[in-house]
């Protein structure tokens, strides 16, 4: 007698809809657990950090008295919590609560939040008070511990503040930050600004409210691993672009979109191709970028030029923006930029880099650039 076999399961279309939507289900519960994993962890560091400093704050000689107060804190909460109480993350999180103490001020202080070091206990009402100035917070700050750990070593405030605002806005990885920080990014793209600009990237970050915000320079390109010594092509540049067009996407900037790569058109029966062709969409317009090896040219800016008019002729519609044509160079010479293209003209000819710049060369650039600003509104 034959064995009656089971009818094989169907995937139907309304079984793999469900799977999608309990799937997703799965993911956004895990990644809420995750994100509260770390607001509690921030929030706590910096309670943890609020307390020893209001506790050194009430003993004499606070140098050698706040290092011992470290010091054997770190063992007592190693002995009954285990690791992550070092001396080194105690004095991380005092210098969180020093750096971000202000944040204090922005989140209403209830009676029953107020807590003390000598209290032994607590009633309902106060740990609700606790819960709720938790969540005041972990409203606050929305980054992970290790990314502010990174964040209280930069010294100067206006950088910090638009680390963190643009971290937060971009969902920045710890190792992304990282890299926009040794990139300079702050600095390069306060170059390119006026000095209401500069003290709007530190207040609100990187805005693109015009085209003009998209730019910065040396654009650096150390991710295509490319010496910097070695010969190497046009094309080869370009091919590594392609490669690590990912992280090309992260240096070029906020709303940018790939489109093609030897974008050909054709005019008056000659065929012409773009290096690179963009779209942003927060400005809605196309960005054209023709890559350089050697020196600027004035030939290059007339035939970006072209391209640029090209595109605003016969490619972008009458919704969208101005094209927007970008050279990037390995040296260039702004008085034949200057000479070559009329004011309104929507090219730009930058430098890139494909090497991490020296932080310290791109300050003294800032602080050059700005005193000229300074002397040039006194005049």
């Amino acid at each position: 007698m034959k064995k009656q076999m089971k009818p094989a399961k169907q995937n139907t279309s309304a079984n793999t809809a469900l799977f999608r939507e309990i799937r997703e289900l799965i993911l956004s519960a895990r990644s809420a657990v995750v994100r509260n994993i770390n607001a509690i962890q921030v929030v706590t560091s910096f309670e943890i950090g609020r307390r020893i400093v209001e506790y050194e704050q009430k003993g004499s000689n606070r140098a050698a008295y706040g290092k011992q107060i470290l010091k054997e804190l770190s063992e007592q909460l190693f002995n009954e919590f285990g690791a992550g109480f070092s001396e080194r993350n105690l004095r991380n999180m005092r210098k969180f609560y020093l750096v971000y103490q202000g944040r204090l001020g922005q989140i209403r202080q209830t009676p029953s939040a107020k807590l003390t070091s000598r209290q032994k206990s607590q009633t309902p009402s106060d740990k609700l008070g606790v819960i709720e100035k938790t969540k005041s917070l972990s409203a606050k700050f929305s980054l992970s511990w290790s990314q502010y750990i990174f964040l209280i070593g930069i010294k100067d405030e206006d950088a910090r503040s638009f680390y963190e605002i643009e971290a937060v806005s971009n969902s920045w990885t710890l190792p992304e930050l990282t890299r926009q920080f040794n990139s300079g990014l702050y600095e390069r793209l306060a170059l390119s600004r006026d000095k209401d600009g500069v003290r709007k990237l530190a207040k609100e970050g990187q805005v693109i409210s015009k085209q003009e915000d998209l730019l910065k320079e040396p654009y650096v390109l150390e991710f295509l691993g490319i010496d910097e010594k070695a010969k190497y092509s046009e094309s080869d540049l370009e091919s590594a672009i392609i490669d690590k067009l990912e992280h090309f996407l992260l240096e070029l900037g906020k709303g940018f979109l790939f489109e093609a790569r030897q974008k050909r058109f054709t005019f008056d029966e000659e065929h012409f191709f773009v290096d690179l062709v963009f779209y942003n969409r927060l400005l809605r317009c196309y960005v054209l970028i023709d890559l350089k090896i050697g020196k600027l040219t004035h030939q290059d800016l007339g035939q970006m030029q072209m391209y640029v008019n090209y595109f605003d002729w016969y490619v972008k519609t009458r919704k969208e923006s101005s094209t927007i044509g970008i050279i990037l160079c390995r040296e260039k010479h702004d008085a034949l930029v200057k000479i070559t293209l009329s004011k309104d003209a929507n090219i730009h000819a930058k430098e890139y880099r494909l090497y991490l710049p020296s932080k310290e060369e791109l300050k003294r650039k800032l602080l050059d650039w700005t005193s000229g600003q300074e002397a040039g509104d006194e005049k």
